[in-house]
């Protein structure tokens, strides 16, 4: 082909081609700049985003695992702190009831010591209905209450804390003095430190229980973090890289202009032939 005609400009047809491909590099790399990806959607890389989309499903429901944990913390912590109380409360019915056994007390001492006594041991049932959050109660007399954590984004485990009964009614307790104006003997005493022991147990576990919610809640929030930082390597931009390749596109994009514009005033250069 003649490169030599008004028909044909050769030169700007190469001119405008190499303009394009420094345009759609440009707009590639100021979208990047602007979203702060290298890859924002399918087209970009589909391996990869179909990759990096699985990764984000599986941080998202990650959420509603710590979501579930949280609650389950809560719901323990709750617990625990009552039952502490509850132990704190049997270890002075203890003390009133050791001071009941003194032989020769008055009726009127006797009395005083039995209303305290009575008013603790109702406080028991006070605090063991009331230690509840989000409707759930893991102490209560009779209840059901219980924690079932979702553990893992699938929700195929989870981490269990199980009802114990602390109430006066419950296994651990029940056994102990209803007041103390009968006769307060060593076998009465020696059932208060086995409620105290008792409750002391129940309180192990669920602490055990408590203490496992924070594991799995701290290794799930690593476990989010290490998963963001991976999608980040996938889909995230080299902002300084980009930057700098902006500069460069731009410089490139004014050159084809020129070029381009060189190009196509050649036709008006083959007039000079005929004058």
């Amino acid at each position: 082909m003649s490169r030599n005609s008004v028909n044909t400009n050769y030169g700007a047809m190469v001119a405008l081609s190499a303009l394009n491909a420094i345009n759609r590099e440009l707009s590639e790399t100021q979208n990047r700049i602007s979203t702060g990806l290298k890859i924002a959607s399918a087209k970009d890389n589909p391996a990869v985003w179909a990759i990096a989309q699985n990764a984000r499903a599986e941080s998202t429901s990650l959420e509603a695992v710590m979501a579930s944990l949280k609650r389950g913390q809560s719901i323990a912590d709750v617990a625990v702190s009552a039952g502490q109380t509850i132990s704190d409360i049997l270890v002075q019915m203890k003390e009133k009831a050791t001071a009941a056994s003194e032989v020769g007390l008055s009726t009127a001492s006797r009395k005083a010591l039995s209303d305290e006594y009575v008013a603790l041991r109702n406080q028991i049932d006070t605090i063991a209905g009331t230690a509840t959050f989000d409707g759930v109660n893991l102490i209560s007399g009779g209840g059901t209450g219980e924690i079932r954590a979702i553990a893992n984004s699938q929700a195929s485990s989870t981490i269990d804390v199980d009802h114990v009964d602390l109430s006066t009614g419950g296994s651990a307790i029940s056994g102990v003095l209803t007041d103390l104006m009968g006769s307060v003997g060593s076998s009465a005493i020696a059932d208060l430190e086995g409620a105290i022991q008792k409750v002391s147990s129940s309180l192990s576990t669920l602490g055990v229980g408590a203490k496992a919610l924070d594991r799995q809640l701290g290794f799930v929030e690593k476990l989010q973090d290490a998963i963001d930082a991976g999608v980040g390597n996938l889909v995230d931009a080299d902002i300084a890289k980009e930057s700098a390749r902006l500069q460069a596109l731009q410089v490139k994009q004014q050159l084809a202009i020129q070029a381009l514009t060189i190009a196509n005033s050649t036709p008006s250069i083959l007039l000079s032939l005929f004058r």
